[in-house]
Order: structure tokens, then C-alpha cells, then sequence
């Protein structure tokens, strides 16, 4: 398996690319700018992708998704309670300062118990809502178990929730009962900054306690 995990953008979101080594397809997790630095990291390893998915819609995770579509003509994928958020990209643009991205295709929904997958790549899907209604955890088992949390769980922190659509309940909730189920030794990919475990979270996220 092929993972690689980069900062993109002006907030520095982090990207993922999961890459099949045989069959040389992948799965891009948070296309969210720098088309052409996704570009050129899966042209490294010689992988097409195949599937663009978002762990939730703020503008800093979705705005590469027209790019590559152009690009690439690969379908992306959301869970459908972020919908209105995707489509107030201009709205979201004023908050934060970054220009308005091309809006792209959404083309699949994902909910809740789903799976995202390539050949030879292969995910669930966990409603995880809080930071937004539609925010979801990515779970790739493999010889560890890792979660792409986006912006519900950081390395002792979580999301905020003072954004539009978002619950402090909600999210607390969602890691709770969701994500704490996972072993100590569960690897975490956030969606900014460095990753975690789920047993560095259970100590010591001061959220948490």
C-alpha cells in the first residue's frame, strides 16, 4: 500500500493519497488545492486515481476538485449533510480569504457504514458530525488500523464547532462513541497538522476528559 500524506493549500489541509502497489490505482483523500502537487505525487508512483473523497466540505478540503476532475475525469464523493456547504463556496471564500475555487462535480454520496474504495484499496466510511453536519472518519484497515478524522480529531484537540452547522454535542459524541472504539495503537491522519493515535488521544486530549 501506498500512503502519502502532504499540507496543500493556504491552510495547509492535509491531502492523502492511498495507491494500490499492483493494480496502480488510488483513492485522494481531501483534494483540498495544489492540483498540480497532487498531480505530480501520483505521477511519482505511477498511480491513477480513481476516486476523489472529502472528509467534509470547507473550502479547504474540496478546492483542487475541479482541477483534477478536468484533469483526471474521476469522480468525487461527499456525504450528502454537507451538500450546502460545498455549494456556498463563495460564502466561504469571504471567511477565510482564499479566492473561490471552481466548484467541480460531486457525484456520489457517502453515508454512514459505506465503503469508499479502487482496486485493491478499500474504506469504510463513519459519520463522524460536529465540526459539520456531513464530516466523516475514513477507515482503512490494513496491518494497523488508520483513521483519516479531517477536522473532528487533532493531536489533542478537536475541530471547532463554531462554524457554520457545527455542535460541540455532536462532535464530542462522534469521537466518543465512534472513534474511542478503535485500539490505543490506531494511527490518526488529521486533517492539519501531525497525526496521532487513538491512545495518545484517550490520555491526554484535554477535550476528552
Amino acid at each position: 500500500m501506498i500512503i502519502e500524506t502532504f499540507p496543500v493549500g493556504l491552510l495547509q489541509c492535509n491531502c492523502t493519497i492511498l495507491g494500490d502497489e499492483q493494480t496502480r490505482e488510488a483513492i485522494v483523500i481531501d483534494p483540498g488545492d495544489d492540483p498540480q502537487e497532487i498531480l505530480t505525487r501520483l505521477a511519482k508512483y505511477g498511480l491513477s486515481a480513481k476516486q476523489l473523497v472529502c472528509t467534509h466540505t470547507h473550502i479547504d478540503h474540496v478546492g483542487a476538485i475541479a482541477d483534477l476532475q478536468q484533469r483526471l475525469s474521476v469522480p468525487a464523493a461527499i456525504h450528502k449533510a454537507d451538500l450546502f456547504l460545498f455549494e456556498k463556496l463563495d460564502v466561504q471564500a469571504q471567511w477565510t480569504g482564499i479566492p473561490v475555487p471552481k466548484p467541480g462535480a460531486i457525484d456520489q454520496f457517502v453515508q454512514d457504514g459505506d465503503a469508499v474504495a479502487c482496486h485493491g484499496v478499500e474504506m469504510g466510511v463513519i459519520h463522524t458530525p460536529g465540526h459539520t453536519p456531513g464530516s466523516s472518519t475514513f477507515h482503512l484497515a490494513s496491518d494497523r488500523n488508520i483513521l483519516f478524522t479531517g477536522d473532528t480529531l487533532f493531536m489533542q484537540s478537536i475541530g471547532r464547532t463554531d462554524l457554520w452547522g457545527g455542535s460541540h454535542q455532536d462532535i464530542i459524541r462522534s469521537i466518543e462513541r465512534k472513534l474511542m472504539t478503535f485500539d490505543d495503537d490506531t494511527l490518526v491522519i488529521a486533517g492539519h497538522g501531525q497525526s496521532t493515535t487513538i491512545g495518545h488521544e484517550r490520555r491526554y486530549n484535554p477535550f476528552l476528559k
